[in-house]
């Protein structure tokens, strides 16, 4: 008979010593910006827009010269980083960012950034100086969910992010070219994490870029999970008491881009240049 299983160490000798209870642990962090200058913030905020760009391009949400997220600046809130037009959301780096005013001043850079980027961007950043960023692309499921000009049901836990909390701006005026048609989709998004630009596609904020991000992906994800679901048959819905406080919550929105930054950048460091 073998005696490698009595020789082997137990399992218990890897033990910590003091066990750390899963009750006890600490929350995840609400809002991932580090405290620190104002330098320091602006870096970790043009680093994680190069990043989300990247990500999008990954999830396929990059369309033409369509699509724009943005980043307040920490020093100047009346200012926006944002992309240069028609560069393709797989290649941006953080030294491609522009600096935007809500006048429409390019003030560092020397590219063309998109008209609907600033006529929508510069009038939500103006409405909320709660938000730091607003991401928009034209998304599959986005754009498709979009045309049937309705909500989102409770009908997955994603989807529970963005109940009571998301709003739809039912019109469509054409291509966002002026600033006025910025400020009624501002108006349409009201307090929300989500606004459902109707027959054009979603538009997300958040007290960073990863929340922005991150919701945007949750969002698209969530119209296509119920797409799917209404072809095959009538979903159930969540009831109004258990969604409610997970459609209230900030909490995890910004902590939740963590794995999609830690692959992006080991894969593509290239991003930081």
């Amino acid at each position: 008979m073998s005696t490698s299983t009595s020789l082997a160490p137990s399992i218990r000798e890897q033990f910590r010593r003091t066990p750390l209870r899963v009750a006890d642990q600490k929350n995840v962090p609400k809002h991932p910006e580090p405290e620190g200058s104002v330098e320091e913030i602006r870096l970790h905020r043009k680093q994680r827009l190069a990043a989300a760009f990247r990500l999008f391009a990954k999830f396929g949400y990059d369309h033409g010269i369509a699509g724009h997220i943005t980043a307040r600046d920490p020093e100047l809130p009346d200012h926006f980083w944002v992309n240069p037009l028609a560069v393709p959301f797989a290649q941006i780096k953080v030294s491609d960012l522009l600096l935007v005013s809500h006048d429409g001043d390019i003030v560092i850079g020397d590219r063309p950034v998109n008209t609907a980027a600033f006529a929508i961007h510069s009038q939500v950043h103006t409405a909320r100086p709660d938000v730091v960023a607003a991401a928009h692309a034209h998304a599959l499921a986005g754009k498709a969910w979009s045309s049937l000009g309705r909500l989102l049901d409770p009908i997955t836990q994603d989807a529970l992010t963005f109940y009571g909390s998301h709003s739809l701006y039912a019109d469509f005026n054409g291509v966002v070219l002026d600033k006025a048609e910025g400020r009624n989709i501002a108006e349409a998004l009201g307090p929300n994490k989500l606004v459902i630009l109707q027959n054009h596609g979603f538009l997300t904020i958040g007290r960073s870029v990863e929340e922005a991000a991150w919701l945007f992906v949750t969002a698209d994800q969530s119209a296509h999970a119920q797409l799917l679901a209404e072809a095959a048959g009538r979903p159930k819905l969540v009831r109004h008491e258990v969604a409610e406080p997970l459609g209230r919550s900030r909490s995890f929105g910004g902590f939740s881009f963590a794995p999609y930054w830690d692959v992006i950048t080991a894969e593509q460091p290239d991003l930081f240049d």
